[in-house]
């Protein structure tokens, strides 16, 4: 293992433990070769974060994600101004376009969503809050790295067969991209060409976030 990050090692390891169940549950043998710890230090974090509920185990008895994760990320999504700010300007386009509307920021190689409003239709778009989800496929992941090119980006079935999504940029007063708004549903819906049925209203939302931010004048 490499230097600590914090200066707290214990922090450290157990934020490794977590970090390895981010890609999925693991067997206590499939967590000490992801973390590189001995099985006996492992076991130790492991069970000590399950006491806080940071942990839990599935139901074949492997280590997980616990449930209290999905509340201290809510918590953390809803107290980030630009998520505060987004609000109206998301309802709104969820209104308009009938689809499932998300806010995201990137976080190192990952996007991370930290707003988000379901589409009323039975058959929709899912991303709960706290979502991380990886920069190389689907429409925000080339808004927030860049890849993109003019005012918005569309992807068709990239992340998840069957799903479309357009994303538009929503930018700082320097102009680096801070956050990619998205419109995202499926493709019996939005069609194959879904930048031309959403692109300008996902291009107005990213711009009424950035007003109602005070990131524009």
């Amino acid at each position: 293992m490499g230097s600590s990050v914090s200066g707290v090692g214990v922090v450290d390891k157990a934020v490794t433990v977590l970090d390895a169940l981010e890609r999925g549950p693991c067997s206590l043998g499939e967590l000490v070769e992801a973390t590189g710890f001995s099985r006996a230090t492992t076991h130790r974090l492991a069970v000590a974060l399950e006491a806080h509920g940071l942990v839990r185990r599935d139901d074949d008895g492997r280590f997980a994600l616990g449930v209290r994760l999905v509340a201290l990320g809510r918590a953390a999504a809803e107290g980030l101004p630009l998520s505060v700010a987004a609000q109206p300007a998301l309802r709104a386009l969820r209104d308009v376009t009938g689809e499932s509307v998300q806010l995201y920021v990137r976080e190192g190689d990952r996007r991370v969503c930290i707003a988000a409003l379901e589409s009323p239709h039975g058959l929709r778009t899912i991303v709960p809050m706290g979502a991380s989800l990886p920069l190389d496929a689907g429409s925000a992941g080339k808004v927030l790295s860049g890849d993109g090119s003019g005012t918005w980006v569309a992807s068709v079935g990239e992340r998840e067969a069957g799903v479309a999504s357009v994303s538009a940029a929503v930018r700082g007063p320097d102009g680096r991209v801070l956050a990619a708004v998205s419109v995202s549903g499926p493709i019996e819906r939005t069609s194959r060409r879904p930048g031309g049925r959403y692109g300008d209203q996902v291009v107005a939302a990213a711009a009424e976030i950035e007003q109602a931010a005070g990131l524009r004048s």
